[in-house]
């Protein structure tokens, strides 16, 4: 709720508006509009894109440019999603991009290892071969799949919130990570002792 105060004096509270009605006000380049759009979703997609880098400036930068591609796409949104929904779409595409326009590889150096403690089980004496091969064996996933997997077992999202994030069904994000843990067991299944690694079957 927000207050609007008319000519006389009086203030009354006034719901905020729909997407809908956000919709309209924006693709007539409303500033108010606009702002209202910015902090409704700025900290969430603040949120996803620093878990996703890992590093604040970079999270800062990448919001930005969010909003700035969405500010100059509305005319491609077509409705089948929510506006939040499409918003992280974008967000997740920009932050993907610039990690691979600037090579940013330790960007995923501490999800990597971070992903390689939980693999192990977070065991003290693990292996350190082992780790070596898991992290480079998490390293070798395909993009897509490395994602999935590095969001729901190291970053903790549902499937529900990877399938907003990236735009993909559920069902695609749920056998995405089957095939990363699939993919790391075979590749370390002649390494590692089957009781070394923490990667569930199950995908839930």
């Amino acid at each position: 709720m927000h207050a609007h105060r008319h000519d006389d004096g009086a203030v009354t509270l006034e719901a905020p508006p729909t997407d809908a009605e956000l919709l309209a006000r924006l693709r007539a380049r409303d500033p108010a509009a606009e702002r209202q759009f910015y902090e409704r979703h700025v900290d969430r997609i603040y949120r996803l894109i620093h878990r996703m880098c890992g590093r604040p400036e970079l999270a800062q930068e990448w919001t930005q440019d969010t909003f700035l591609r969405a500010f100059n796409r509305l005319d491609q949104f077509r409705g089948d999603a929510a506006l939040g929904s499409w918003l992280h779409a974008i967000a997740v595409s920009v932050t993907l991009n610039g990690l691979r326009t600037h090579k940013r590889r330790e960007a995923f150096a501490a999800p990597l290892e971070e992903a390689t403690t939980v693999a192990t089980n977070g065991a003290e004496h693990s292996d350190p071969d082992l780790k070596t091969r898991l992290k480079a064996a998490i390293a070798a996933l395909p993009e897509g799949t490395r994602r999935v997997f590095v969001m729901h077992d190291v970053e903790g999202f549902t499937h529900e919130e990877i399938s907003d994030a990236l735009g993909c069904a559920i069902g695609t994000s749920k056998s995405q990570l089957f095939r990363a843990r699939e993919k790391l067991r075979n590749a370390l299944a002649a390494f590692a002792p089957t009781n070394a690694l923490c990667l569930g079957k199950e995908s839930a």
